[in-house]
């Protein structure tokens, strides 16, 4: 298994070239700028990263072609791609930051999602060959006229899905060259690699390189209490706490409504940057972040790596690790601990 890494999406393009030029120095396979609506722009983002580095893969995550049409999307990633020599990637949801900020009802099956993702897949992916393209006539996007990026010279720039929800998993399988899932834990993880498999099964695109990630947020630091505070602030954004929830696998059934019933308190530790979730137990929140997050200090890294192991038993490729506060300190923690143990 590889390890990649998340960056905050309010990181200053300088800033995320440091950082990227720190993780290709730890062997850290790819780096990912977080695609916002009010923050640096997640592509033009990678630019510094691109020219100051020589190896690592670099890409904007989650991208939604609800928010820009796939073919100008293409256009960004192979521009990235041509300024990398061929280390751009690029992760596509339905959903995400932006399309919350543009719409106000995202509903996925009024929107379908999984079939406009698909299509976006199709189109980037025909984009990337520098191949001519015939016009492509889907059933939610267009694009009336032949195309070819004739300008392309460097590899095919690589398109994920995002993808946690069977449907999406399935999907992406079959036609994306890779997928990123969204903090599933161990509990989960044989049921998403099931629908994986259906996915792949189909798959008419060769699946020898075909890769697993699945997004993992990180939480350890020098102080526990800081740790808590970062896992708390940031719980509301694990995939299992947002709707339709996946909260079964971790809490009893009362435990799992009292958390549906205080949803809105997760956020405002969010918003208020406070951290405090209020009415809902400790000891549950906690058990909440120890299942879904790695949260700790040093001593606690040994016990991460083990679950890590679980992850590439059950047949992950790709630990997309996301980093939050101080994300230098992070960097190297992983850099010194974790990669080592998957080299």
């Amino acid at each position: 298994m590889d390890i990649e890494i998340i960056l905050e999406p309010d990181i200053s393009p300088d800033q995320f070239a440091e950082l990227a030029v720190a993780a290709e120095s730890y062997g850290i396979r790819a780096i990912w700028s977080s695609n916002y609506h009010q923050h640096w722009d997640a592509f033009l983002s990678l630019v510094p990263a691109a020219l100051a580095t020589r190896k690592i893969l670099l890409g904007p995550l989650a991208v939604s072609p609800y928010e820009s049409h796939p073919l100008k999307l293409a256009n960004a990633l192979l521009t990235l791609n041509e300024m990398s020599q061929g280390r751009a990637r690029l992760a596509l949801g339905g959903g995400g930051s932006v399309l919350r900020w543009i719409k106000d009802d995202i509903n996925a099956k009024k929107l379908r999602i999984v079939r406009g993702v698909r299509e976006a897949v199709e189109i980037i992916r025909s984009a990337a060959s520098g191949q001519q393209n015939e016009a492509y006539a889907g059933e939610i996007f267009e694009v009336v006229r032949p195309y070819r990026m004739s300008w392309v010279k460097s590899p095919p720039a690589q398109v994920f899905t995002c993808s946690t929800e069977p449907q999406m998993l399935r999907m992406g399988a079959r036609v994306a060259d890779g997928l990123q899932m969204s903090d599933v834990a161990m509990p989960m993880i044989d049921k998403a690699m099931d629908n994986i498999q259906v996915g792949l099964e189909q798959r008419e695109l060769s699946a020898d390189n075909f890769r697993i990630g699945n997004f993992w947020a990180w939480h350890i630091k020098k102080d526990r209490d800081v740790s808590m505070y970062e896992a708390r602030r940031e719980l509301i954004w694990r995939g299992s706490l947002l709707p339709p929830f996946s909260l079964s696998p971790f809490l009893e059934p009362d435990e799992e409504q009292l958390v549906i019933e205080h949803w809105m308190d997760f956020m405002k530790a969010f918003f208020t940057r406070s951290g405090q979730i209020d009415g809902v137990p400790e000891s549950i929140v906690n058990h909440l972040i120890a299942e879904l997050s790695s949260a700790g200090t040093a001593d606690d890294i040994d016990a991460e790596i083990e679950r890590y192991r679980q992850f590439v038993a059950a047949g992950v490729t790709d630990l997309a690790i996301r980093l939050f506060d101080e994300p230098m300190d992070g960097l190297r923690m992983i850099g010194e601990r974790v990669v080592p143990a998957f080299a």
